[in-house]
């Protein structure tokens, strides 16, 4: 691993994490995009990895120890854990919402009905606002038009517009593509997209790597240099590939490299899930120990993955519901 983190660098990383998740602590952060925000560059993804946890005693005893270890970026939405995850959310920010920026996203695509239950996500956050609420999970270009015809896009625009959310955006793990049309066409502030390092679809051609022409086409190639064009926050999620590109679930050096890999691309935050406090620990690790990897070893190492993995999270990703 001559350009990644040394194993020795990381299990010392590693150390010192599980010693500071103790008190609070500061991680590196990163401007985010047109915001101007700048959270740790590690968010605490509420999803379904938050979920494993079973109760609310065990969850919110999980979002306090990543606060604590400097993580100042929470990623929830309204149907994580059918409605418990903001719940779960809204009980630490009772009392730690200040530092916070704190993200939510919406499935709904029906206007009235986003209005109706984002004040109900409010609620459940404990808070009047949250610092970016997105359009969840934009699937192919017949789920935009759905958009458009619905006007959703206004009224996002409004929300924002009364400071019940401070910047909207979009996520989309499906199509880079319409992802990239819809980033393009609309004033919004961020994006989450699926960026790692088994998605890029490199080949060896000539004078070089290129993009494989027999796979689908990737956010980091499509839609990432659209974002980046305008400025946005950018959030990678889907890092380790849902567990599908791990060895080994307690492969550290492992995990280190695929966040590294995701971290060394133009983005401001990678989102991550920890189901286990050991996961939250060699996450934290991997932030502290946080060196960019070199454009040649990315390629190397995209290569090596996506010729193992890329077709099958394709296909994967294309039906998957974040839950």
């Amino acid at each position: 691993m001559n350009d990644s983190i040394s194993r020795r660098t990381f299990l010392g990383a590693a150390a010192v994490a599980t010693s500071t998740l103790q008190g609070a602590q500061t991680l590196p952060t990163r401007t985010f995009g047109r915001t101007g925000r700048t959270p740790s560059i590690i968010a605490l993804g509420c999803g379904s990895r938050l979920g494993m946890y079973e109760t609310q005693e065990r969850a919110v005893e999980t979002i306090n120890m990543a606060l604590d270890a400097g993580v100042t970026y929470i990623d929830t939405a309204q149907s994580y854990g059918g409605g418990k995850s903001e719940v779960w959310v809204g009980e630490v920010m009772k009392t730690r919402r200040d530092g916070i920026f704190l993200a939510s996203k919406t499935g709904i695509r029906d206007p009235e009905e986003l209005l109706r239950k984002f004040d109900i996500s409010l609620k459940k956050l404990n808070t009047d606002h949250v610092d970016l609420l997105h359009i969840h999970s934009l699937g192919d270009a017949d789920d935009l038009a759905k958009i458009e015809a619905n006007k959703l896009i206004e009224t996002m625009y409004k929300i924002r517009d009364q400071g019940m959310a401070k910047n909207i955006g979009i996520t989309s793990h499906t199509d880079p593509e319409v992802l990239a049309t819809a980033l393009d066409r609309y004033d919004v502030d961020c994006t989450q997209m699926a960026l790692n390092a088994a998605l890029q679809g490199m080949q060896s051609g000539k004078g070089g790597m290129t993009i494989n022409p027999a796979m689908p086409t990737s956010f980091e190639e499509v839609a990432l240099p659209v974002a980046k064009r305008k400025n946005l926050g950018v959030i990678a999620m889907k890092v380790f590939g849902q567990m599908q590109i791990m060895p080994r679930e307690d492969d550290y050096e492992a995990a280190a490299k695929l966040l590294q890999y995701s971290l060394s691309l133009p983005v401001s935050v990678a989102v991550v899930g920890c189901p286990k406090h050991e996961h939250l620990k060699r996450n934290i690790a991997g932030a502290r120990a946080f060196e960019a990897m070199k454009s040649s070893e990315m390629k190397r190492y995209s290569h090596e993955l996506s010729g193992r993995y890329k077709q099958a999270l394709d296909r994967a990703f294309e039906s998957h519901v974040d839950a």
